[in-house]
């Protein structure tokens, strides 16, 4: 990176000598830089020849650090996540500084861990900057939305686990029939909860999930961001309290009895607004690929961003639309 500050240093310092990008700064003898017997080089070639070989990124860097370097102050964050970063990819190479240094300057362009720091943290930057464009877009009717049919009280139930007696060394015959036989035990049990066996009794003696049988297979209250088995989560919202389910739940471990004791109020809107509006916003960048870039240069163009140099403004679009174009073509691939 540093390598390349002296080169965007360098740019912006022959830009003011060039017709149109500045006003003030003046060469003595006509636009020359330097001359030697054989000739002169003048600042307009100079400019040119430091733009064409660094190109157009390096310009976009120098935007975004203008844009972002004040704005999102690097805190212990930004550099806790920094660090974390950079531990691993150096585990990648056992640890090995020389491997780790060659790597990062084959691969990512950087000649040390310094200049490394400084293009992990505009991106870092960058993507607060996304983030926070993105949450901004989130209208209310979205929220809403999203509050009315996805935002649940918290549920409290028991259940009982039947596990499947299967392992990897039996055929597809001998796990259908563990299968069956785990589903015709839960049901089994179902029948005795309607004969009027008591539940937390039955969870103590049956059920496979050691954690909860010793308390009667209860699972204290959980939401929907408590990675619990998405069949299992749906079957307890389904239910009614004090209702138990009157077909055995088939989850990733196996076949459930769940009876519901409680569900909590939901909370109310202006409690989880926040927190839904960031939902939305990292659904949105985890559906749309693009959305990243697009909200870049909208970012760039609210700034008021304008290139004076037509080329460099070409480029610009170009890398842009070539950004835009690789995301779109690995998502429809």
């Amino acid at each position: 990176m540093k390598k390349i500050v002296k080169v965007m240093a360098s740019l912006l310092a022959v830009c003011l000598f060039v017709t149109g990008c500045g006003n003030n700064a003046e060469l003595k003898d006509n636009n020359t830089v330097v001359k030697t017997d054989e000739g002169k080089i003048t600042a307009d070639k100079l400019y040119e020849s430091l733009r064409d070989k660094y190109g157009i990124s390096i310009l976009v860097d120098m935007i975004d650090h203008q844009l972002f370097d004040e704005k999102y102050k690097t805190d212990e964050t930004e550099e806790e996540t920094i660090n974390s970063q950079i531990e691993q990819m150096k585990s990648q190479y056992n640890n090995d500084e020389e491997a780790f240094k060659a790597a990062i300057t084959q691969y990512l362009g950087v000649e040390d861990e310094d200049e490394l720091r400084d293009m992990l943290s505009l991106e870092y930057k960058r993507n607060l900057a996304i983030e926070e464009y993105v949450k901004n877009s989130i209208t209310d009717d979205e929220i809403q939305k999203y509050y009315d049919d996805e935002v649940i009280g918290d549920i409290k139930v028991r259940h009982i686990l039947i596990k499947p007696d299967t392992n990897d060394d039996m055929s597809t015959e001998e796990k259908t029939e563990a299968e069956d036989k785990a589903k015709k035990e839960a049901e089994d049990l179902i029948k005795k909860l309607d004969d009027g066996a008591d539940f937390k009794e039955l969870a103590k003696e049956y059920s496979d999930d050691t954690g909860s049988a010793s308390d009667g297979g209860l699972i204290d209250y959980f939401n929907k961001d408590d990675n619990m088995d998405e069949a299992f989560l749906n079957a307890s919202i389904d239910l009614e309290e004090g209702k138990y389910t009157k077909e055995p739940v088939k989850s990733s471990f196996g076949y459930h009895i769940i009876l519901k004791l409680d569900q909590k109020k939901k909370p109310k809107l202006n409690k989880v607004k926040d927190e839904i509006r960031k939902t939305l916003a990292d659904n949105k960048l985890n559906e749309d690929a693009a959305l990243r870039y697009n909200a870049l240069i909208e970012i760039r163009e609210e700034a008021g961003i304008k290139f004076n140099d037509d080329s460099l403004k070409k480029d610009y679009d170009e890398l842009m639309q070539q950004l835009l174009d690789s995301v779109n073509n690995t998502t429809t691939s």
